[in-house]
């Protein structure tokens, strides 16, 4: 009798510990596989204590197969890793080299499970920039002889009016920080003293983007330091001041710059704020070339606009900026203004005053689909007229087409 029970308690023993280390087993692989690993990168912050009866109650065995499926499925973990990356690798290789995509970097992560830490490698990507307008209306899909990877280009003789190339010129886009040449304009037009020192406050952080800027609040420049800033290195809360400090506050200075833009002539202009943070504030590039040629009459335009480097005392701190326009320091382009801008709904943009073979043109390029291709597309159309150019480019939305 004490036999059979003693075997049946053997039995109901031996149960109780498969069925613990089936238990056990089981939530090690479902901690594994549907955990997310920021929770176990924050368990290896404070991993947890174990009072001394919880260690001698843990079994060898039970311990020996956690660590066993951790082990798999940090392998698998691995494995599914470099299978997703690989996928990224070769669609990022079937992109163009210049195009804006999402980038993609390696982290490593570390995690603790069962009291044993564990390393892996997690590749995390980055949603890549939305499209522009210009790419959402087919505007990349103009051809040109010259292959721009600007999507509206458009280049005349600034004295004779004369159209020299010619790419969509009639679509009205976004212009980004192409905005600050108004801006300018009609903080000069004001003749507030220069010298009047402005302060950035709240008011004047960007709401919509919810960009940075080097240039804290509580900073205090001068009117003259503020405007060079916001044109050499298109410092957004420097425009945002200015505007503040225009007389009648900052809606009087959005009023004037749309009236600046009509007694212009720009008719396809409209602005909504001094920034260019907006994709409100739109243009065609005949009408930003009327804007360039009216901004190039005003001497500190151009030399603000065209500065290599500027250092301003904020009140606490030196700042050194420098300008947005690589080409500024390159001695073979002859710049007379220049502005650059870009936002998502804009791409890369770029307008320039320039003698070439001593001949001032404007140069208009919005769109452009990579970082550094408008500074390209601008070299393309030097050399090209340099190389003599030919006929004017007219598009099919400058051919009786609707543009945009």
């Amino acid at each position: 009798m004490k036999t059979d029970m003693f075997s049946s308690l053997k039995v109901l023993h031996g149960a109780a510990r498969s069925t613990a280390l089936s238990v056990a087993v089981s939530l090690a692989v479902a901690a594994a596989f549907a955990t997310p690993v920021s929770t176990f990168a924050a368990t290896s912050a404070a991993p947890a204590k174990t009072s001394k009866h919880a260690k001698t109650a843990k079994k060898p065995a039970q311990a020996a197969a956690t660590e066993k499926v951790s082990s798999r499925a940090a392998k698998a973990g691995k494995a599914e890793a470099a299978k997703a990356g690989k996928g990224e690798a070769v669609k990022a290789a079937a992109a163009d080299d210049d195009a804006p995509r999402a980038s993609v970097r390696r982290k490593r992560v570390t995690f603790a499970a069962n009291g044993r830490h564990h390393s892996v490698m997690r590749r995390v990507a980055y949603e890549p920039r939305q499209p522009s307008v210009g790419q959402a209306f087919g505007l990349h899909e103009t051809p040109d002889a010259l292959m721009l990877r600007s999507s509206v280009a458009y280049v005349i003789d600034q004295n004779s009016g004369e159209t020299l190339f010619d790419k969509n010129s009639r679509a009205v886009v976004p212009i980004a920080s192409i905005t600050k040449l108004m801006t300018a304009m009609v903080v000069l037009d004001s003749k507030e003293p220069m010298t009047d020192q402005i302060e950035v406050t709240d008011e004047d952080r960007d709401y919509e983007k919810n960009t940075g800027s080097r240039l804290a609040v509580g900073s205090v420049l001068s009117r003259e330091d503020m405007l060079h800033i916001a044109l050499m290195a298109s410092e957004n809360r420097a425009a945002a001041a200015l505007s503040r400090y225009y007389p009648g506050g900052r809606p009087a200075f959005l009023a004037a710059m749309n009236a600046k833009a009509k007694q212009l002539g720009m008719n396809d202009t409209h602005f909504e704020n001094p920034t260019g943070l907006t994709s409100m504030n739109v243009s065609s590039a005949r009408d930003l070339v009327k804007m360039v040629n009216a901004a190039y009459q005003y001497p500190l335009i151009r030399k603000f606009s065209t500065d290599h480097s500027y250092e301003v005392y904020t009140g606490k701190r030196t700042l050194a900026y420098n300008s947005t326009n690589a080409l500024v320091r390159n001695p073979t382009w002859d710049i007379g203004l220049q502005k650059t801008g870009f936002i998502n709904e804009a791409g890369e943009c770029l307008v320039m005053q320039a003698t070439i073979h001593g001949r001032p043109m404007i140069l208009v390029l919005l769109d452009s689909s990579g970082k550094y291709s408008r500074f390209a597309d601008a070299t393309r159309l030097r050399t090209w007229i340099d190389n003599g150019g030919d006929q004017p480019r007219i598009t099919s939305a400058d051919a009786g087409g609707p543009g945009t």
